[in-house]
């Protein structure tokens, strides 16, 4: 009898789909290894790129933060902030970041004073001085006309007609310089003295930053008798209010040179876009706007041209 041939047994086929399986599965694992070795130095190499922009605090009042300009800054915008401060995406502290790479924190605010660098100017509104650490490599301070009482020396100033009278008499000069003393020269220099300690408790918290005191832009034209009612002061008054610019700046820049830091000048840049300057040149607003602008402040045009100014003043100290 013949005997039929013993059939082999066969892989059930299960079991090479499985084997096959894994074979693939391990392969797409040392695959994506692969790339994760190729691709890790890359990513911490972004990382490392995004951290080295340099920490660049904004400390200011509403000269710095930018009020009537678009965008207004709220708590439902990016980046967000106290709508009360006014703060606009395209103030000078913005523009200059993003013309130089900088790592913005912006904390400037309407209505601050001196006082709101280290104390809490309103609820929701922290002292200004707490964004500054130890990393911070660049600062700016736009501070000090509401110390003087810029606000309440312009309504005190505004007169009926070209010739007065003022709120505080015919002339707005002679208010503030009866007694034969001049008031405002004298708080000019005492805000000096208090922008001179924000500068030294700058230096304690942040102590290897680069510190530029931003001065104030011409408000009044520097020569000539005004436009009134535009800028609604007396030819008197306006060079009055022009010395009172002049001694403000001068204050600030002392504080900033007696503590070795950098005075960034607007008034000479804005010369010639003071708010008596044609709509298309004017850096700074006169008492009637137009849309989108904010009495006595500086508009879009200022922002950009002061963001311009400070930009260069932080080339040229090799801060950037």
């Amino acid at each position: 009898m013949t005997l039929a041939p013993t059939p082999r047994p066969r892989r059930p086929t299960g079991h090479r789909s499985r084997l096959g399986a894994g074979r693939h599965q391990r392969a797409r694992i040392a695959a994506v290894c692969a790339v994760v070795a190729i691709l890790s130095p890359l990513m911490v190499a972004t990382r490392a790129g995004a951290a080295s922009a340099p920490s660049y605090v904004a400390l200011g009042d509403s000269y710095t933060s930018g009020p009537g300009i678009d965008t207004q800054l709220s708590s439902t915008t990016t980046p967000t902030a106290p709508a009360s401060c006014l703060r606009s995406s395209k103030n000078y502290p913005s523009i200059t970041a993003r013309t130089l790479g900088l790592g913005l924190t912006d904390v400037s605010c309407g209505s601050a004073t001196t006082a709101a660098m280290a104390a809490a100017q309103a609820p929701g509104v922290a002292p200004q001085l707490s964004a500054l650490t130890a990393g911070t490599r660049v600062v700016s301070l736009g501070i000090g006309g509401n110390d003087l009482g810029y606000s309440t020396i312009a309504e005190n100033c505004v007169a009926y007609t070209p010739w007065g009278p003022t709120r505080v008499g015919w002339r707005c000069e002679d208010h503030y310089t009866s007694g034969g003393a001049d008031q405002l020269a004298a708080a000019a220099q005492e805000v000096g003295t208090k922008v001179s300690s924000v500068l030294v408790a700058i230096r304690h918290l942040a102590p290897r930053a680069r510190v530029f005191v931003v001065g104030y832009p011409d408000l009044v034209p520097p020569t000539g008798s005004g436009c009134w009612p535009e800028l609604p002061f007396t030819a008197s008054d306006v060079s009055y209010l022009r010395g009172v610019e002049a001694d403000l700046n001068t204050a600030l820049r002392t504080a900033a040179t007696s503590n070795e830091d950098t005075f960034v000048d607007m008034a000479g840049p804005s010369a010639d876009h003071s708010a008596c300057a044609a709509d298309s040149e004017r850096w700074v607003e006169p008492v009637f706007t137009t849309k989108g602008t904010y009495p006595l402040h500086p508009n879009a045009a200022g922002m950009a041209g002061m963001a311009a100014v400070l930009s260069s003043a932080m080339r040229s100290s090799r801060t950037v």
